[in-house]
């Protein structure tokens, strides 16, 4: 059974590592099972995607696409143009691709032209706002893709609810999760921690990147200010995305207790995270890593796809209201935040069930 993975973007590195390095032990374990990776190039940056690479053990793909720029629709097409010459040259069994970036979508789509299978990893997932590019990636992934991995109960209703087949669908819980359990003995203090003298449980991690938050400097100086007076003088790291950083050049303001950091390696950025006192961000991936560690956190988004992290994890939506930022702000500053539970199946061991699964299904063929 020949796999073609796809990856394109940041949260892709993290759910294919441990599908990867689960392919590899059963291939030596003499199972018919080999995989292809292919890197899109959807994410370029090296600080945002190359070092993934590195701290997570993926190997060097086999190919990269090179589709990185354009406007959405330039870099769909581009994507499907360079993915049907590639699979064509290196035709396999079955393609996977995971979360709900542009290459998920585009992969797919192309793969079916061509009568290829394709499996989703993480399928199901839906916020209900059709404004996110993301929403409509998965929907269209979805709908046209042969079998469904999923991370959870609501995910699996949601399937249900399009009348996809019970016997497609396969709740096999969070391969993000296998890759935060696989790496936390791993995790590094960065470089700047003691230089800016942060200290555990005693700082606030930021992440902005979506438009919705970033692309107007007036409401990005909202949010900070709301955030800066809420956690009165504790150190409020704010892992700067490209894209915001181009706004916040904009923006003639200096808070004392911001420190602005590049974009962080992963086992750097999940330190960050393990260590400190709540996270404010408007990030799906990073609500299910929270969840997981019982760090308190904010969304910042009307809509989650994710609704498990907050009925049963440690994340809360705040949408667009600085008050409710402030109160539950307040709350995680005097420790009265509400306690989580990790979900079903969110136990490290998702990627084996899912190559298990894929063995049963395609490992006669």
């Amino acid at each position: 059974m020949k796999i073609t993975i796809i990856a394109g973007a940041r949260p892709n590195f993290m759910k294919i590592a441990p599908i990867i390095k689960e392919i590899i032990k059963h291939e030596k374990n003499g199972k018919d099972i080999s995989y292809r990776l292919v890197h899109t190039g959807q994410h370029y940056d090296k600080a945002m995607s190359g070092d993934f690479f590195e701290q997570l053990g993926i190997p060097d793909p086999h190919v990269n696409l090179e589709c990185g720029g354009g406007s959405q629709a330039e870099q769909t097409a581009a994507i499907m143009v360079k993915f049907e010459k590639e699979i064509i040259a290196n035709k396999p069994d079955l393609v996977l691709v995971v979360g709900d970036v542009t290459s998920t979508m585009a992969c797919t789509i192309t793969a079916k032209k061509l009568c290829i299978d394709v499996v989703h990893v993480e399928a199901g997932i839906r916020s209900g706002d059709m404004t996110m590019p993301e929403e409509i990636n998965r929907i269209v992934t979805d709908a046209i893709c042969d079998h469904f991995f999923t991370t959870s109960e609501i995910a699996n209703n949601n399937l249900l609810s399009q009348q996809v087949s019970k016997e497609r669908i396969h709740f096999v819980g969070n391969t993000m999760i296998d890759t935060l359990y696989n790496n936390l003995e791993k995790i590094r203090k960065p470089s700047f921690f003691d230089d800016l003298q942060l200290k555990a449980k005693d700082y606030f991690m930021l992440t902005l990147h979506r438009p919705s938050n970033v692309d107007d400097p007036i409401k990005l100086k909202s949010i900070l200010d709301a955030v800066i007076s809420a956690t009165k003088s504790l150190p409020v790291v704010f892992a700067v995305h490209p894209r915001t950083k181009i706004i916040l050049n904009q923006l003639d303001v200096v808070y004392d207790s911001l420190q602005l950091i590049e974009p962080q390696g992963y086992l750097e950025f999940i330190y960050l995270i393990k260590n400190c006192k709540g996270v404010i961000t408007d990030s799906g991936g990073i609500t299910e890593e929270a969840t997981v560690l019982d760090i308190p956190c904010l969304t910042l988004r009307n809509s989650t796809e994710r609704p498990e992290t907050i009925t049963m994890g440690t994340n809360e939506l705040i949408g667009e209201d600085l008050e409710k930022l402030k109160n539950c702000l307040d709350l995680i500053m005097n420790d009265n935040w509400k306690k989580g539970k990790i979900p079903p199946f969110w136990d490290g061991k998702t990627s084996g069930r899912i190559v298990e699964i894929l063995l049963n299904l395609y490992g006669h063929k």
